[in-house]
């Protein structure tokens, strides 16, 4: 799965804070007395410090990273098809995990792909190395799997699946993966990044496995899977993929590291400056790397 499904969770506190003003507008009346913006405003500050910082971070990051780069409703709209993709059944649910409707989830990839060309653009690929990743890259598969605790268990549903149950209704009954049980041991669509999410001895087997062919039990730290490939795609030409395959393989070489090192230059660039003293942590990278670049200069 792409990164964005694991920093989302970041996303959740943001998106429903990041539209607070601090204006004199009545949010609440009451024969008490009313709750303008700016109290709710500042009591969310009090108690929910660390939300308001990455509010603060994302809509700053946003602001600023647009400046440079563009990201067109044609690259959205992919960014948002692919995710759906991934997601299969399951992207409702995700949706409704992270409390986001559609358009929160598209602004959210908006400022990764914003992230994403900004750190792309210091990283270098040879079109030899591109070449090699082609020849080592393996198409998307669709996937779906049934995780049961123990081989005989395993056996008992393999033996099902070769009398003619059908698979979906076993994954529901037997499955121990709450990811996929529920959607028929559906794992959507599984791409070339995507394999290296499962756990080896799952990956290993997609890699010998053909479209509609059902697997032994492959056993795992988790227990016993049977797996089966519904779908795959065609792998294009290199010429065709080159593009997608260069940013692809800039994207495995950008570390966590660089992608903050890059962001923090960005701002810096900008001239950002935190101004409310009760949100000063929210740019903490931004005073760590003065103190670097200074201990550098001296040496």
């Amino acid at each position: 799965m792409k990164k964005w499904i694991l920093s989302a969770s970041l996303l959740a506190g943001a998106v429903g804070l990041a539209g607070c003003g601090a204006g004199n507008d009545v949010v609440a009346t009451s024969k008490a007395g009313d709750v303008t913006q700016e109290e709710l405003y500042n009591a969310m500050k009090e108690k929910y410090s660390p939300q308001m910082e990455q509010a603060l971070q994302e809509i700053m990051y946003k602001k600023v990273l647009s400046e440079k780069y563009e990201v067109t409703d044609k690259e959205l709209d992919k960014e948002l098809k692919e995710a759906k993709e991934q997601l299969g059944p399951q992207y409702e649910a995700f949706l409704a995990q992270y409390n986001l409707d559609e358009k929160g989830f598209k602004d959210f990839l908006e400022l990764e792909l914003l992230r994403e060309k900004a750190t792309l653009s210091e990283i270098k690929v040879t079109d030899k190395e591109v070449k090699e990743y082609y020849e080592k890259w393996k198409a998307p598969i669709k996937v779906r799997h049934i995780l049961v605790e123990d081989e005989k268990k395993a056996k008992e549903v393999k033996d099902k699946l070769a009398k003619g149950a059908k698979f979906e209704e076993l994954a529901t009954e037997y499955s121990a993966d709450p990811g996929s049980a529920q959607n028929g041991g559906d794992l959507g669509w599984v791409d070339n990044q995507g394999r290296q999410q499962f756990v080896p001895e799952f990956t290993k087997a997609l890699d010998t496995l053909k479209k509609g062919q059902v697997s032994e039990p492959i056993k795992s730290e988790f227990g016993y899977h049977i797996i089966e490939i519904t779908d795959t795609k065609e792998k294009k030409p290199f010429k065709d993929m080159k593009a997608e395959l260069t940013k692809e393989l800039k994207l495995s070489k950008a570390d966590p590291e660089a992608v903050q090192k890059k962001l923090d230059k960005e701002l810096k660039a900008a001239d950002v400056k935190v101004e409310d003293k009760n949100l000063k942590g929210a740019f903490e990278s931004l005073s760590g790397a003065d103190n670097e670049s200074k201990e550098t200069k001296e040496k």
